[in-house]
């Protein structure tokens, strides 16, 4: 793999960041940092949606432009992701210059190119959705079923693309191309909503919504959602309808995965799909369409009280460091399927996984090699082993997983390394080995676990990268080693860590040590 592509969807900023939005930045972080350890050019992108009729008003109500709404709203988005440690490579916002242009130059040229017209439309309309609604997308009740009202009977002049030409060639797209929407269940969802697909409103009418991107060479229209949103993923490159498109352009589109919500898959299997093929540009290889997070079990909605901004949780718990937080999110839900956040269950499996099984399983191997050794690893020590061959395995397995996005069961797997490499402490009780006088074999245990613990580092790295890299540190392994290159033959003979330089890589969260305020 020459170079890895990833993009976000973009957020609308019409409220601040909470824990769904938290759980595809770090899914999708996650996997761009195990793709960097895997080839030399990568390029993450993510950013917000600025624009729209919810946004006008909003500002209106406040007494400030849309501008400055869309400022400080965007701000909470960049803390929040800096927060989390999200190391994207470029935040994009739907109101930057580049991207206006590019926009406009885009909605000129499928003008041209006759993909985009203008029509009279009487249609219900969600402003929820900023989305354009048929009889058959509402409940019986008549309601939206994201928002649960009526849409509002909208009459209006708008352009429209035309989505219905590129229907067979999508259709034959997913049926040629089992693995392009993940997971793969969900492509028959994306065929059967192509089966009605009508053309859609691509702009509206400057008097009823002016916050907006204008059309070029009309100024009574503002360039609607699904052109100005989804070409981001485009425009933040550089593309260029009219001409030659940037160095980044060329070099990174197309997208090897664009991670989305399940509630927008349509709008990106069908309406991005479409776009592109109408500027005769290559498509994503993959779109991968993630669940929904529930609180204690219950969807997430304002009325209930239920929204958790993602910063929260790390200030409830103390955390100087978000890896708790990343890992428990980006292990919440196997590839695809809903997932659960609730505090306690949040506390447990931190606990277990990353202070007591793994952080645990360092420290007192470290503390036994200063023990037994003054912090030496011997020549004889050094060997091949069962325990390093699984290690190996598992680095196999976990980038099998990502191929797939499988991030969970990525995650499970480094686990299921981490409690193989207790057991064989367990088994072979290094402690008993030194006081029975076996000291040579004492030693090849205790350097066997830590050759792996080198393995699990890079391993556990993109969910966990402080924690990772306090552990690389007290190894004296280097946490950029390149997934290809890993061997469990990092650590040489010689002298590796003294006493004081052993430290815990993560406290239990209910330890008092945990709160450093106590």
């Amino acid at each position: 793999m020459n170079k890895f592509y990833t993009t976000t969807a973009i957020d609308y900023v019409n409220g601040a960041p909470h824990i769904g939005h938290a759980y595809e930045k770090i899914l999708t972080d996650v996997i761009y940092r195990h793709f960097t350890q895997r080839c030399q050019d990568t390029y993450f992108l993510t950013g917000t949606d600025e624009h729209g009729i919810k946004i006008q008003k909003t500002a209106a109500e406040k007494g400030i432009t849309p501008q400055e709404f869309c400022d400080i709203n965007a701000q909470k988005f960049i803390d929040a992701w800096k927060a989390l440690d999200i190391d994207y490579s470029q935040f994009i916002r739907t109101t930057d210059k580049q991207h206006e242009e590019i926009v406009q130059k885009i909605f000129k040229k499928l003008v041209e190119k006759g993909d985009i017209y203008k029509h009279a439309y009487k249609g219900l309309y969600c402003s929820g959705c900023e989305a354009f609604l048929s009889e058959k997308d509402l409940t019986e009740d008549g309601l939206c079923p994201n928002h649960m009202r009526k849409p509002e009977i909208v009459e209006e002049e708008n352009y429209f693309f035309k989505l219905t030409k590129y229907k067979d060639a999508i259709i034959k797209h997913i049926k040629t191309n089992p693995d392009f929407i993940v997971p793969s269940f969900r492509a028959n969802e994306v065929i059967n909503q192509l089966e009605n697909i009508e053309d859609i409103s691509v702009s509206r009418v400057k008097s009823n919504v002016s916050w907006g991107i204008p059309v070029l060479e009309d100024s009574q229209q503002v360039i609607y959602v699904w052109i100005d949103a989804l070409s981001n993923y485009i425009t933040a490159l550089g593309y260029n309808p009219d001409g030659e498109s940037s160095v980044e352009f060329n070099k990174y589109w197309p997208a090897e995965v664009q991670v989305i919500g399940k509630d927008i898959l349509k709008f990106h299997s069908i309406y991005w799909i479409a776009i592109l093929m109408a500027l005769d540009l290559p498509l994503p290889k993959h779109i991968l369409a993630h669940g929904w997070i529930t609180i204690d079990q219950t969807k997430m909605s304002k009325s209930l009280g239920n929204v958790i901004s993602p910063t929260s949780v790390l200030e409830a718990f103390n955390l100087d460091i978000p890896d708790p937080f990343r890992y428990y999110m980006a292990s919440a839900a196997p590839c695809g399927k809903d997932g659960n956040y609730s505090d306690e269950d949040f506390k447990e499996k931190v606990n277990a996984h990353l202070a007591n099984s793994m952080g645990n399983l360092l420290n007192r191997t470290l503390s036994m090699l200063v023990k037994y050794f003054e912090g030496d690893i011997r020549p004889e020590f050094l060997e091949e082993n069962e325990l390093k061959a699984q290690a190996l395995e598992t680095v196999k397995a976990v980038k099998h997983h990502f191929d797939y996005f499988e991030v969970q069961e990525a995650a499970q797997k480094i686990i299921e390394l981490v409690d193989t490499a207790n057991k064989y402490v367990t088994d072979n009780a290094p402690w008993s080995l030194a006081k029975d006088g076996q000291i040579e074999k004492c030693g090849k245990v205790l350097t066997n676990v830590l050759q792996v613990m080198t393995v699990i580092a890079s391993l556990i790295y993109p969910y966990c990268p402080n924690i990772a890299g306090a552990m690389a540190e007290q190894l004296g392994y280097d946490i950029n080693t390149k997934l290809d290159d890993i061997t469990c033959e990092s650590l040489k003979a010689g002298h590796l860590i003294d006493k004081e330089n052993i430290k815990p890589v993560f406290l239990r969260m209910d330890s008092e040590l945990a709160d450093k305020k106590k």
